[in-house]
């Protein structure tokens, strides 16, 4: 059953808002934004663009042994990687520049033995009305995520005891999560707080 995702405001504007960590008033991001976007007017094709730079160029940290913590939107662009988290960071940044609103989302999940939480965005789509979630961890052999404004291609579907696909629409980056990532000195300590946390969003 398809889940109905529900804002955590009405107000879109709450979700166009910069902030120390979706900072799209870097000037790098903003070059970004304004190259994948040249060219282009129509609405989907905006979103689809910038969701394919950073499910496809913006590496996950896992998958390239990267230990090194990177969080702020600016920061994942500047060293092309970070965990699910941070990508959901720069493509907030780099949407919500676009002036397309964009919110986060969660799902808590197994990972092999142990249950932590995966970090997701919801956009927008002004002329449908209607917000849709999604997923750029990056594509491998047991994940196919992709661009569909009617069905959802998500890296992981949460259907075990103990999973949780949270319906809010959240207009910042999760409390908790913003600390762990901020308050680790590699990505192995970052991990193992995600691993080790309560959520109940």
């Amino acid at each position: 059953m398809k889940l109905l995702l529900i804002p955590e405001t009405t107000e879109l504007y709450e979700y166009l808002y910069s902030s120390e960590i979706i900072d799209y008033y870097n000037i790098n991001i903003q070059n970004k934004a304004k190259s994948l976007l040249e060219g282009m007017e129509d609405e989907i094709k905006l979103i689809k663009s910038i969701y394919e730079f950073v499910r496809d160029d913006i590496h996950h940290s896992m998958d390239i042994g990267e230990d090194k913590v990177v969080f702020k939107a600016s920061d994942v662009l500047k060293y092309g990687h970070g965990l699910c988290f941070a990508k959901s960071n720069l493509l907030a940044a780099l949407l919500r520049f676009s002036d397309i609103p964009a919110g986060y989302c969660y799902q808590k999940l197994y990972f092999e033995e142990n249950l932590g939480l995966h970090g997701l965005n919801a956009v927008y789509l002004k002329n449908l009305d209607k917000w849709i979630r999604l997923d750029f961890r990056g594509n491998k052999d047991y994940v196919n995520e992709k661009f569909d404004v009617n069905r959802e291609f998500l890296a992981y579907s949460a259907h075990d005891d103990g999973e949780t696909d949270f319906p809010t629409i959240y207009a910042l980056p999760n409390i908790k999560v913003t600390e762990i990532m901020l308050n680790s000195r590699n990505l192995t300590e970052a991990l193992n707080k995600i691993f080790h946390t309560e959520w109940e969003l």
